[in-house]
């Protein structure tokens, strides 16, 4: 069955499902599900690969137990083992002692997960084209599981708020690549949403793995927190999808609730790549995790402090989104930007045109590059341009991954042109900390001519007020002509 068609058939079997309240729990429904497909078929490689493997599920909850078989629980039975038996059980996983690795991966998709679904005849359909068009053992399936992912996350950006976990694939790829993640090293997104940098991060750090020992260690190496369910649930199949077998190191949890002290040296990581989430408040109580310099309820701004202090001492690096906001802010994004500049080598800035988070947000965003453990002397800005005879990016036309190329091409042999320019640590602090340099290059053209401005302006009022009156004309007729 083709992927549009399958996703299609799932979607609508759940419509008719009076339990499902549009998209954002349909998809939410449809993950579980497909997670614990996934799940059995990576059980049945790892008792062939692994010795003595022991499933951390008993038998009778296991898919192949009661879900493989077509003819298997329907109806009202069907509805109550799920309700009553499998997620019981599976969400006990997350708090029990002694539980396998697999089995806290498992306890940790469903811990706040929940079924939506009211018919259990409407729930065995769902589970039948599933289990019929998907084996996650074989290459071609395991390629089209990629393909459903994809799709889900490109339904999921029109559900609800999907913005504020989502960031363009072109935007996280260019961030991934610059920052260029070394085999052994730590990587972390810390607000990883559905997982977006770190899948970048896996495929660059795949290409290094030469032998099983490689890629122990890349299974090692990733690690992101995610708050919210759907997008938690979204990044651990994406991390199985992508070759880490076993996603321990995805905590759903909300970084900032820990106490920035707490974090030892041993906790450091030499790769950090994020999108934090920016315009929102903490609750209360959040900001006193941290120490009272750095203390607000802003979420970007926490996330910066905690970056920050996240990072190895020497040469720990990191590429962040940010909104221009914190580029001239005062309080305490000065303070963070004072030792941003004194602690860490700032050294470029790609200012990003409107539109690239389109329809999500207008707000215009940043991406920061910076090391740790030597001061800034200069910083580096680079303006992204529209692509010609764009205004602004759109849905229909996304940011792609081939306009960073002027980027790239600058990267490493950096000249002033029309795109870049550098800015010195005494200019910075000539303006109190406030890094929102605009690009010299571009000369703004001037308002115009006030008088023709006027005259521009009236005809256009003039215009206005005649189309008013046709459409009152045409109505007025429609009007008539019903009587």
């Amino acid at each position: 069955m083709p992927l549009s068609t399958l996703i299609k058939t799932i979607q609508d079997i759940m419509r008719k499902d009076v339990g499902v309240d549009g998209d954002a729990q349909r998809i939410s429904q449809m993950v579980w599900l497909l997670f614990l497909k996934i799940f059995d078929d990576k059980e049945q490689e790892w008792k062939l690969t692994l010795s003595g493997y022991k499933s951390p599920l008993p038998s009778r909850f296991q898919w192949s137990s009661w879900a493989a078989n077509p003819e298997g629980m329907t109806g009202e039975e069907l509805i109550d083992f799920v309700n009553n038996n499998l997620f019981p059980a599976l969400k006990r996983l997350a708090t029990t002692a002694g539980v396998s690795a697999q089995g806290k991966v498992v306890g940790s998709v469903f811990e706040d997960a929940y079924n939506y679904m009211k018919s259990g005849t409407l729930l065995r359909q769902v589970i039948n084209t599933i289990q019929e068009d998907f084996d996650f053992n074989s290459s071609q399936d395991r390629h089209m599981f990629n393909d459903i992912y994809e799709k889900i996350l490109g339904d999921l950006q029109s559900a609800g708020n999907a913005g504020e976990y989502y960031t363009p694939r072109a935007v996280t790829e260019f961030m991934v690549d610059i920052v260029n993640p070394q085999l052994g090293e730590t990587v972390l997104d810390p607000a990883c949403g559905t997982g977006g940098f770190l899948v970048n991060a896996i495929k660059r750090l795949k290409n290094q793995v030469k032998t099983p020992e490689d890629d122990q260690l890349l299974q090692k190496s990733i690690h992101g927190v995610e708050k919210k369910p759907l997008p938690h649930m979204l990044a651990m199949t994406n991390m199985m999808l992508h070759g880490i077998d076993v996603p321990t190191n995805i905590r759903h949890d909300n970084t900032l609730s820990r106490p920035l002290k707490d974090y030892d040296r041993k906790e450091r990581v030499d790769c950090i790549v994020t999108n934090p989430p920016f315009g929102g408040m903490e609750e209360d109580g959040i900001e006193q995790n941290f120490p009272k310099k750095y203390q607000t309820r802003e979420t970007a701004d926490l996330f910066m402090a905690l970056i920050m202090h996240l990072l190895k001492p020497d040469g720990g690096r990191a590429a962040i989104i940010l909104p221009d906001g914190f580029l001239f802010g005062e309080g305490v994004k000065t303070t963070l930007k004072k030792e941003l500049l004194a602690e860490f080598n700032l050294h470029t800035i790609v200012r990003l045109p409107n539109g690239v988070f389109s329809p999500y947000t207008g707000i215009k965003t940043n991406l920061l590059f910076f090391e740790k453990g030597t001061p800034t002397k200069q910083v580096w800005f680079f303006e992204h341009p529209y692509p010609p005879g764009y205004k602004s990016y759109s849905k229909s036309k996304p940011l792609t991954i081939g306009e960073f190329a002027r980027e790239k091409k600058w990267w490493n042999n950096r000249r002033q042109n029309e795109y870049a320019w550098k800015v010195s640590l005494a200019e910075i602090e000539e303006r109190n900390y406030n890094l929102d340099f605009k690009n010299p290059h571009v000369v703004e053209e001037p308002a115009g001519d006030p008088e023709e401005l006027l005259r521009e302006y009236e005809e256009l009022n003039r215009q206005l007020l005649a189309t008013r009156d046709r459409l009152k004309q045409e109505l007025a007729q429609a009007l008539r002509g019903r009587q």
